[in-house]
């Protein structure tokens, strides 16, 4: 993984001296809270329902032990214990003090991690596939790639303030698990006809208020041009982008309004233009330097293994609880010997995406003893050891389980993504968490849990979309109606590389009356299904929604019931 050299440390180390000394103004008075403002969500800070909550930026969803431990420090020393992982690859920590923080960053940079644009209208934290680097359908790691763009994002002076803050993912294979048609810039790396790598780019996707498909501005762009071109997307963005209305402020309002041809049309003028003012003029980037960065992903230290392992196979066939982990949290490695391995952030009952502290020194152990000392954090609110041998298998899954982190439902219905919602969010209109918690624990049965098979959940209690809700195959949007909560539910959705916004089906549920919806709709789903080996997302686009709707609606009216009143007074966007 990349080391921050000198440059970077320094940089990362001034920033905290300046927070520290702004903090100490604004704790004296000489800073009032509107001054102050500004000056905090740079370095990821928000004010929420209850505390502040501190936002820490985790480039490419890549940590290494040390940086997990440290993690763990912090959330022990000056939160709750815990910290809570987001569909951006970042942590939050939900209950730091304003006087701890400039420690807190300092902590961060011992290990070279920052808060640094985690918030504001900037580029923030740039996402990757989880398994880069280790995939087997890989083209090329990513990774690289991703480094660049955080070098040449962070602190850019033309785009610290853009109409709207601005989200960019890339992954490295055909099978996109990095949700790129749902950003502002989505890289997928393709070949030409000589199979030269290079990127398709898709440009205008994004969530939230209007949810928008991303549309491809370019079906391949040499790998040699990407600065330019996403600085000339950049200004072109920065220049025609709303900035008289917020809601209308992202890059997929202007290249609906605009249309994809005109707006690459502009694009590639402003392309052109900086091609031809030559490399001084442009951010061409030396082969030499893309070099040294790709240097640091290069993985040495695999063993050359048989393709089979006898104490596997053994663990497989005497250990049943085992063999349905390997099966749902284990994912083929592009190395022989190896698999991957997605830690659950979600067993039953749990708050999606938390982590006690005493769980990520555990899994620092782990990748530190087995996993070639990287540890990934995915954008569905899981943790992944991209790199792990066929015989320690047995071994991690025995410590997870030690840990509280063993359950194998990885892809399934309880393995869902869900924002904080009302218990954290100051946005937030409805609860998230509980609703959940309690689908989690309709569907905790394991031998139900695999004949219903892939089924994504995602839930967001607020329609700014933290929780993904409209690429979830079900999602589930709560809000707030006349002093109640009504949850409306979206079917249809994919994050993937067919992705689709869900459909809104009909009126919302009551919040009692959620979990008992989404049990009529599985079990519609298993009367219905073609073959044991036909998805929900399949049955549902041969279908259509029809026969869904009749199981939601069908007999079953729904009675709104009072709900706690919405929390008072809204502080920050808290957008992942």
């Amino acid at each position: 993984m990349y080391r921050y050299d000198e440059f970077d440390d320094r940089y990362v180390r001034a920033r905290v001296a300046a927070f520290r000394d702004q903090v100490e103004r604004r704790l004296s008075g000489a800073l009032t809270e509107d001054e102050f403002k500004p000056l905090r969500l740079q370095n990821g800070l928000y004010l929420q329902l209850h505390a502040y909550m501190l936002r820490v930026a985790i480039p490419y969803g890549t940590l290494n032990s040390r940086q997990m431990r440290q993690l763990a420090m912090i959330a022990e020393r000056w939160d709750k214990g815990y910290g809570h992982f987001t569909t951006r690859q970042n942590i939050q920590f939900n209950w730091p003090t304003l006087k701890d923080t400039p420690a807190i960053l300092s902590a961060l940079a011992d290990v070279g991690m920052h808060a640094i644009q985690t918030s504001g209208n900037c580029i923030r934290n740039v996402t990757a596939d989880h398994f880069a680097g280790a995939a087997a359908d890989e083209i090329e790691d990513p990774r690289p790639t991703a480094e660049l763009l955080r070098q040449w994002s962070s602190g850019h002076p033309e785009f610290a303030f853009l109409p709207r803050k601005f989200k960019i993912a890339v992954t490295g294979s055909p099978n996109d698990r990095a949700v790129t048609k749902a950003h502002d810039i989505g890289l997928r790396m393709v070949r030409d006809g000589d199979g030269a790598p290079g990127f398709e780019v898709i440009v205008g996707g994004g969530l939230g208020r209007t949810p928008m498909i991303g549309k491809v501005m370019r079906d391949y762009l040499p790998k040699a041009d990407l600065l330019p071109y996403l600085e000339a997307i950049l200004r072109v963005y920065n220049l025609h982008g709303r900035r008289d209305n917020k809601y209308k402020a992202r890059i997929k309002i202007l290249t609906h309004e605009t249309g994809i041809d005109v707006l690459r049309e502009q694009v590639e003028a402003e392309f052109r233009q900086l091609k031809a003012a030559g490399p001084d003029a442009t951010t061409a980037v030396d082969a030499r330097e893309i070099g040294r960065i790709e240097a640091y992903f290069r993985q040495s230290a695999f063993v050359k293994l048989p393709a089979t392992d006898a104490s596997f196979d053994r663990a497989c066939e005497t250990d049943a609880g085992f063999r349905a982990w390997v099966e749902t949290n284990t994912a083929p490695h592009k190395q022989q010997g190896y698999r991957i391995v997605t830690i659950s952030l979600k067993p039953i009952g749990a708050a999606p995406g938390d982590a006690s502290a005493d769980q990520m020194r555990a899994v620092a152990e782990i990748a530190a003893h087995y996993g070639l000392d990287e540890i990934r954090v995915s954008h569905e609110q899981n943790l992944v050891l991209p790199h792990i041998r066929l015989g320690d298998l047995a071994t991690v899954f025995a410590a997870l389980q030690k840990a509280g982190l063993g359950t194998a439902n990885v892809g399934l219905a309880s393995d869902i993504i869900a924002c904080p919602g009302m218990d954290y969010c100051a946005l937030a209109t409805a609860r998230s968490i509980p609703v959940a918690q309690d689908i989690a624990r309709r569907f905790s049965d394991p031998v139900l849990a695999r004949e219903i098979g892939k089924l994504q959940i995602k839930i967001s209690g607020c329609i700014n979309a933290c929780g993904h809700h409209h690429v979830g195959h079900i999602g589930i949007l709560g809000l707030e109606k006349a002093g109640v909560e009504s949850y409306q539910i979206t079917l249809g959705g994919d994050a993937t590389e067919t992705a689709e916004i869900g459909k809104r089906v009909g009126p919302g549920f009551a919040f009692e009356a959620v979990g008992p919806a989404i049990e009529r709709l599985v079990q519609a789903y298993l009367a219905l299904r073609a073959s044991p080996d036909e998805t929900f997302l399949a049955a549902y686009r041969r279908l259509g929604a029809e026969p869904f709707k009749q199981a939601l609606y069908g007999g079953a009216g729904e009675t709104p019931r009072a709900a706690p009143p919405p929390p008072a007074p809204v502080f920050d966007t808290y957008h992942y």
